[in-house]
C-alpha cells in the first residue's frame, strides 16, 4: 500500500473542536479501538484494520461512495491522541491530527484538524480551490465525524449512514427522496 506523502505542507490548515459529555478515557477507549470508524462514522462502509495499535497502525476506510484511503499513523499518544496521514494509494496525502483535551471532570474536547493535499497544482489556483472549495467541503465533513464520535460515546449506538446529513464526496450516491 504505496502512499506518496504531499511534499507541500503549508501551515494553514483547518480544525473541528466537539465538545463531549464524557471523560476523556472513555472517549479515548472509542477512538483507539480497531475499527472504530464503522461506529462512529457517518459516510464509512467500512474500516479494515491492517496494524493496530500504535504509531504503525495502518487501517483502511471505504466510503459509502465508494472512495477508498488508507491511514498511515505516523504518531500515537497514549490516552490524547494520534496524527496520521490519509490518501488513495499512489496519491498524495492529507495529514490528520486527532486531540483530545479534558475540559472539565464531565466534558471532553475532541478536535480534528487537516492540512489538506494539494488538489489543483496550478500556481494562483491552488490556493483559492483549496480554501474556497475544499476547506468548506472538509469542514462538514469534519463536524459529521466529530457528531459521530459525541453521538457513540453519549448513546452507545453506532451511527447510522449520513446521520448528520448528505455529503456529495463521502456519501453514497444513491440518494432516496423521503
Amino acid at each position: 500500500m504505496a502512499m506518496q506523502p504531499s511534499v507541500e505542507r503549508r501551515s494553514r490548515h483547518l480544525s473541528v473542536t466537539r465538545p463531549i459529555s464524557a471523560k476523556q478515557n472513555e472517549v479515548w477507549d472509542v477512538i483507539s479501538t480497531p475499527g472504530y470508524l464503522e461506529l462512529i462514522h457517518p459516510f464509512c462502509e467500512s474500516n479494515v484494520v491492517v496494524e493496530w495499535p500504535g504509531e504503525a497502525s495502518i487501517d483502511q476506510i471505504r466510503y459509502r461512495s465508494g472512495w477508498v484511503y488508507v491511514r498511515h499513523f505516523t504518531s500515537w499518544i497514549d490516552g490524547v491522541g494520534y496524527d496520521l496521514e490519509i490518501g488513495a494509494v499512489n496519491e498524495p496525502t492529507s495529514r490528520v491530527s486527532w486531540r483530545l483535551e479534558q475540559r472539565s471532570d464531565d466534558i471532553t474536547d475532541l478536535t480534528i484538524s487537516l492540512w489538506p493535499r494539494v488538489v489543483v497544482d496550478i500556481p494562483g489556483l491552488r490556493g483559492f480551490v483549496r480554501w474556497a472549495v475544499v476547506g468548506p467541503m472538509m469542514r462538514r465533513y469534519l463536524r459529521s465525524v466529530t457528531a459521530g464520535v459525541d453521538w457513540f460515546v453519549t448513546h452507545r449506538t453506532p451511527v447510522q449512514a449520513d446521520q448528520f446529513g448528505y455529503h456529495p464526496w463521502f456519501s453514497s450516491k444513491r440518494r432516496t427522496r423521503a
